[in-house]
């Protein structure tokens, strides 16, 4: 009888080359049944596949924030003696950095904005829902920079500014820590400011039924009311299908109470259809407290996610939107 390595090698019998690269490697490590093996390790990675990338696609969000990064500081270097004292040193790369993440919005989520008229020429405050990422913010301020070249300035979690590298990148597109003197200062100053009173924790335990994780938060009332400014309601539709968390795991809520980090797993970054609606401002009334109008504001997403979200929220029937021909009413 012919030795199967013999075989591959003499030709007396017709083999594939996988065949004997596969008979090759049993003799040379001595695993017997190794085609047994790599078959069912084949079997298990067809199975996992699609789990994995759900999983791996959310980090293109984080690469095309380091993409920003990189971009802001070659562009840095290159006109930090030119124009080294120039107040519109950063105007080109917020529209450059800008362009990036609207080519991406429209591209994955075929992103539209809707009622941006409604932004006051002024100061305001813009109170949005936050979805697992902000990613839905991000392309708002994509939108708002170059259709309106203007900026708005955003209140972050702590932990953002810990990230490493992010520091430029959250410096040249106004990110804030959030006291409420440095907020009130940039209203004063004739900027618009934007916040989610939820925030992390409504990013990472809030879910398809879009509930809004509040608590009793009015902190962001009393600085519209001490700035003397609007708020403005915000909302995406089917941010919540775009990217999902493993929030309802109860070990994951007790780890991030306990020790206030978002080790919550997320995953998707589905193409489903994504668009914002911005609501009707709030004006400023100087006859109620932060309490009357932090619910005002509350009220106005909830209407707006009663409007323009079907609930619960389904990847399936988000993706389907991409393909609609009629326009929403704003």
């Amino acid at each position: 009888m012919i030795h199967r390595n013999e075989s591959c090698t003499s030709g007396q019998v017709p083999m594939s080359y996988l065949c004997c690269l596969i008979y090759i490697l049993e003799e040379w490590t001595g695993v017997e049944y190794l085609e047994d093996y790599l078959n069912y390790v084949a079997y298990l990675l067809w199975v996992f596949t699609p789990l994995i990338i759900v999983f791996i696609l959310p980090g293109l969000i984080l690469l095309l924030l380091y993409i920003s990064i990189i971009f802001l500081y070659v562009y840095k270097r290159k006109n930090e003696l030119k124009e080294a004292y120039s107040n519109d040193i950063w105007d080109g790369a917020r529209q450059m950095v800008a362009t990036l993440w609207d080519g991406h919005a429209r591209i994955w989520h075929g992103y539209e904005v809707h009622g941006l008229e409604k932004l006051p020429e002024g100061p305001g405050l813009v109170v949005f829902y936050h979805g697992a990422t902000p990613i839905d913010y991000f392309y708002f301020l994509a939108k708002l920079l170059i259709l309106k070249n203007r900026m708005c300035y955003t209140v972050a979690d702590h932990f953002v500014f810990k990230l490493p590298g992010f520091k430029l990148l959250l410096d040249v597109f106004g990110v804030m820590h959030g006291p409420k003197e440095e907020c009130v200062k940039a209203l004063k100053n004739g900027h618009l400011v934007a916040i989610s009173p939820g925030g992390v924790r409504e990013a990472l335990f809030s879910d398809e039924t879009y509930v809004l994780v509040w608590g009793n938060r009015t902190g962001f009332a009393q600085v519209a009311i001490d700035a003397k400014v609007p708020i403005i309601p915000m909302f995406t539709q089917n941010v919540r299908e775009g990217i999902r968390t493993l929030g309802g795991i109860r070990l994951f809520r007790l780890i991030y109470e306990r020790l206030r980090l978002p080790l919550v797993p997320i995953y998707g970054e589905f193409p489903v259809k994504f668009r914002t609606y911005i609501g009707d401002p709030i004006p400023y009334d100087p006859n109620i407290n932060a309490a009357e109008l932090s619910g005002k504001a509350k009220a106005a997403i909830q209407s707006l996610i009663d409007r323009h979200q079907k609930i619960p929220g389904n990847v399936f029937r988000a993706l389907m939107e991409r393909f609609e021909t009629t326009q929403k009413e704003d």
